[in-house]
């Protein structure tokens, strides 16, 4: 089978499509013939080995990883005590090395896919929709009637996000680049502001949840916008972020928290077969739309992420395979 692999860090061109074994499934797994994979941010963040002290847990010479995070396909084989899935089963879930034509990933970490979504579509859910929906729901505790912020509400997690809060009750406001107004109108936010056009922290607007997914403007103006028991919550960080400054600001916000009535957490999306089964729900119900920007194959992997890595992309970009 072929497989995509880094052979170093650097940018895209480090990124290969080589030949490698078809994999066995252990006793708690599914073999998967891959029919989309999805990019996510640690796909091109990784690809880099920046700062130099990731690769002291990543490889010091290459990433011990391959790239590719979110999968659907078709199950061709299960493991011994596999009782959910069968051969033939149409799934969607999280598997490491996903830009490869067969993968195998746990039972824990699929769901089945709606007959309602494409492969490519089912493929851009899972981790981005979990970012989207734990972030709000569960460290936003966001409630109907609310006022949301979204910052970065065109990106992969951000148009999930923009329509989760819609689901909870809230009223949302996006905040993206002008090219991205009506995407995020499209997908449901009360309000778009054009941050090249206006600066969201010099307003009136006061919200109850802001949900950053950028990362770029300082803990003090984030919080002036906030309402006095808010909650600030983060999911991304400036592509050019060092750690001394990933640190600091999340001591800052350490501080902030305890000091004062507003909230302020950091946190990464966690698996979760029961909320994954719940957003695969939502979309086979046309209640949730992921929003795919491009499509490649699975030879143009290295072109894919460069794209994604340039800061191009809007919403998700998708790896066709076996299709």
């Amino acid at each position: 089978m072929r497989i995509a692999v880094y052979s170093g860090y650097g940018n895209a061109d480090v990124v290969r499509i080589c030949d490698a074994p078809e994999p066995v499934p252990n006793e708690d797994e599914a073999l998967i013939s891959v029919r989309a994979a999805s990019i996510e941010a640690p796909d091109w963040r990784l690809m880099h080995g920046k700062p130099a002290i990731v690769r002291l847990f990543f490889g010091m010479r290459k990433p011990k990883f391959r790239p590719g995070r979110n999968v659907s396909g078709e199950v061709v084989a299960v493991g011994s005590r596999v009782t959910g899935f069968k051969h033939g089963d149409a799934v969607l879930g999280m598997c490491p090395g996903a830009f490869a034509e067969y993968v195998c990933a746990r039972e824990s970490r699929l769901v089945k896919k709606p007959e309602t979504l494409t492969y490519e579509e089912a493929a851009a859910l899972p981790i981005s929709a979990l970012t989207a929906l734990q972030g709000l729901r569960d460290y936003g505790k966001v409630r109907p009637g609310q006022r949301v912020l979204i910052n970065g509400s065109s990106g992969g997690v951000g148009t999930f996000a923009v329509q989760i809060a819609k689901n909870l009750g809230a009223t949302v406001t996006g905040v993206c680049s002008t090219g991205n107004v009506e995407l995020a109108r499209s997908l449901g936010a009360d309000r778009v502001i054009d941050y090249t056009q206006q600066d969201f922290t010099q307003t009136e607007d006061r919200y109850d949840v802001i949900y950053d997914l950028v990362g770029d403007r300082p803990l003090a103006q984030l919080g002036a916008i906030l309402t006095a028991d808010g909650r600030y919550v983060a999911a991304g960080a400036p592509k050019n972020v060092t750690l001394f400054g990933l640190l600091a600001r999340l001591v800052a916000m350490t501080v902030r928290s305890r000091l004062g009535s507003r909230k302020y957490v950091s946190f990464i999306a966690r698996s979760n077969q029961g909320d994954l089964g719940f957003l695969a729900g939502l979309a086979g119900e046309g209640k949730l739309k992921p929003a795919i920007d491009r499509c490649y194959t699975l030879d143009e992997t290295a072109a894919a992420l460069g794209y994604v890595d340039q800061g191009h992309a809007r919403a998700k970009v998708v790896i066709v395979i076996n299709g």
